[in-house]
């Protein structure tokens, strides 16, 4: 097992290899022999699939091989299309190896050829959207969300829905969680938050069942869809790496506009507790300027948002479902009370706050 062990161990490198300028000297052998570790490697993911104790094994063989836990187990059972992808994507593999490429794809092995068929299938599409999506700028998509990072939102989706459909040990879960933030990592935090905000709408919008969300009138929606409790797993992980860092989430928070962030945490519970905290961090770092009659930054690094903006949010957060609007208005009337409940302006931010927010309800 431990010479197993050893061979796993060298996928990460043989992966980096194919997309490294190496390939320049690789020759037909020295690509046939690559497809047959990727292939040896697939016949690991099949025969150790449920095995629960030796797939951990080579899980924590394959996080101990490489600087950041991108690949998990279901990619050894996806390693001929890792590989496939990678090759053809790099120009520096020679003409006579990428046409030995192209035809082990076209005609694999005998024993493997309808699985590989279909896996060349979906490889070829993937390839072919990430090509058109790439052409040139699009117009602006719904939500104003781009095409292009709708796309690559629905890719992460498929792949961690796929991940899901395999019978897993209790602790895989982790390494989903651990695969989803190298993912996201490697790309600038505004695509990072983009690419979330995708995903979480794309979820909403396919009518499955919310992790703990809610419809408009306050109900929970949990396990009405047939196809929730997947989702709610992919939802699961999606909010976990958001919640897992308040600075990350601060940031998240500061990117979005306000109605978009009320939105979200009207259909994803979890959101709503955290944002609310967030924005009471914030207006806590108000002060009461008499000179100028108004709520100011009383220190520019920590107030993150203004009287104003602050104002918008919360109002925001009221215009959502019955429950929503409820566990605003009730947060506001604590902080009011915890700060003296003073029922003059100027005193206390949140009792301005609330006077506002409630004003503006009325006129609704």
């Amino acid at each position: 097992m431990e010479a197993v062990l050893g061979q796993v161990e060298q996928l990460p490198a043989l992966l980096a290899a194919s997309r490294s300028a190496l390939v320049r000297d690789w020759d037909s052998l020295t690509l046939d022999r690559a497809l047959e570790w990727a292939r040896y490697f697939q016949h690991l993911h099949d025969r150790f699939h449920s095995r629960p104790r030796l797939r951990e094994a080579l899980c924590r063989r394959l996080r101990r091989s490489q600087p950041r836990p991108l690949l998990s187990f279901p990619d050894l059972g996806r390693c001929p299309q890792l590989l496939g992808l990678a090759l053809l994507e790099n120009r520096a593999l020679p003409p006579a190896a990428c046409r030995r490429l192209l035809h082990s794809l076209l005609q694999p092995p005998g024993a493997e050829a309808g699985s590989q068929r279909r896996s060349l299938a979906l490889l070829a599409r993937r390839k072919a959207a990430s090509r058109l999506l790439a052409l040139s700028p699009l117009p602006p998509a719904p939500q104003g969300l781009r095409p292009q990072v709708q796309a690559e939102a629905q890719l992460l989706l498929n792949r961690l829905r796929e991940e899901g459909q395999e019978a897993e040990p209790a602790g895989e879960a982790a390494g989903r969680l651990r695969w989803l933030s190298g993912v996201l990592e490697q790309l600038p935090q505004p695509r990072a938050f983009e690419v979330i905000v995708a995903a979480l709408l794309l979820r909403q919008g396919s009518g499955a069942g919310q992790a703990g969300g809610r419809g408009r009138d306050g109900n929970s929606q949990d396990g009405n869809q047939a196809s929730g409790t997947g989702d709610e797993c992919v939802a699961g992980l999606l909010l976990s790496w958001l919640l897992g860092d308040l600075q990350r989430f601060s940031a998240f928070c500061l990117f979005l506009p306000g109605s978009l962030l009320a939105s979200l945490a009207d259909q994803y519970s979890q959101l709503s507790r955290p944002y609310l905290d967030l924005l009471t961090s914030w207006g806590s770092h108000l002060v009461y300027d008499p000179l100028q009659g108004r709520w100011v930054k009383s220190c520019i690094d920590k107030a993150e948002l203004s009287w104003e903006e602050l104002r918008e949010r919360f109002r925001c957060l009221c215009q959502g479902s019955v429950l929503l609007k409820g566990q605003t208005q009730a947060a506001l009337k604590l902080l009011k009370a915890r700060d003296g409940d003073f029922k003059v302006c100027g005193l206390s931010v949140w009792t301005d706050l609330l006077i506002e927010v409630e004003e503006y309800l009325r006129k609704e």
